[in-house]
């Protein structure tokens, strides 16, 4: 395919459902698609670091062999004010096994996406430490503790721009190929397909502590609210609702969604791959052969137009 333009590779956020960003970017090098420049939001800027550091192919062997109790593991609990999931531990251990380059050294143009917290900002991070970016531009509200950089608590960048178009073409890119992990989240029903991997019982052990420690916090957490509501008011006896790791993944998918369409509208991309991951939960991180498979499925539906594009 004869190259005449710079292609930039946008992907976007969506927790566990980002491994099919591996199956598209394999999809690409497979037909011989270089990519020239990589931006990526939230998930997407993991994997993109990854591309940009030359260590795909070292991520896709770990996370083809994450296992649920593996995900537990790196949960580092904790309750303070800002988030439930310090984060150090995924860092240090990306840190060992992909390296930690500086941005401005990696083999292409590399960028992440995070958000000011006090202000509300957008932030392009083009230079710095890779995992210091990415810790940044993963950092979920309420799960991720903010992260700090220079004088600024960043957190997750698909709060302000899911899918890192814009940032493409302000790094010189002229096709921009998109990865939206949230086309098919909300407003559909859907039948939920379930992992047949059997937990094994160290799983089982891991899931209830740290269930044990959630029950724990979120109990002490109403019994303290309960005393500060007036008699008469109280919580109710209505019938149980969603749980409160339901009500932030759910709250955050509409969110995404919504800034999803939003953004694209204002500043559409050439080409649009949006595999299909509605049934995948938020820290499913353990499905990633389906989840790839994926990703390179979606790729293939549209690569005629592309190559027609790229022609």
């Amino acid at each position: 395919m004869t190259k005449t333009r710079k292609i930039g590779l946008a992907l976007g956020s969506g927790s566990a459902r980002g491994w099919s960003h591996i199956g598209v970017i394999q999809g690409l090098q497979k037909e011989g698609i270089p990519i020239d420049i990589v931006c990526g939001t939230s998930i997407g800027s993991m994997v993109g670091g990854a591309l940009a550091s030359g260590k795909l192919k070292e991520l896709e062997e770990w996370v083809r062999e994450l296992s649920w109790s593996d995900v537990i593991g790196f949960m580092d609990v904790m309750f303070p004010r800002s988030g439930f999931i310090e984060g150090e531990k995924i860092i240090h251990f990306f840190k060992g096994k992909l390296a930690d380059p500086n941005i401005e050294d990696l083999s292409m143009p590399f960028a992440a996406v995070a958000t000011d917290l006090m202000s509300g900002r957008e932030i392009w991070i083009k230079n710095g430490s890779l995992m210091d970016a990415v810790r940044a531009s993963i950092s979920m509200p309420g799960i991720f503790v903010p992260c700090k950089r220079d004088s600024q608590w960043l957190v997750d960048g698909g709060l302000v721009n899911p899918v890192p178009v814009s940032l493409c073409r302000a790094m010189g890119a002229d096709v921009v190929i998109a990865v939206n992990l949230n086309s098919d989240l909300i407003g559909k029903h859907r039948t939920k397909k379930r992992s047949r991997r059997k937990p094994s019982s160290n799983t089982k052990m891991k899931v209830g502590k740290l269930r044990e420690q959630l029950a724990s916090y979120v109990d002490d957490t109403v019994k303290r609210g309960r005393a500060l509501i007036p008699a008469g008011f109280g919580f109710g006896n209505a019938e149980r609702g969603p749980s409160i790791f339901e009500v932030m993944a759910t709250s955050s998918n509409i969110m995404q969604d919504r800034i999803t369409r939003q953004r694209l509208a204002g500043d559409p991309p050439d080409i649009m791959i949006s595999p299909r991951l509605g049934h995948i939960d938020l820290l499913e991180f353990h499905r990633a052969d389906e989840i790839i498979g994926e990703g390179k499925h979606a790729l293939e539906l549209m690569l005629p137009l592309l190559k027609d594009i790229l022609s």
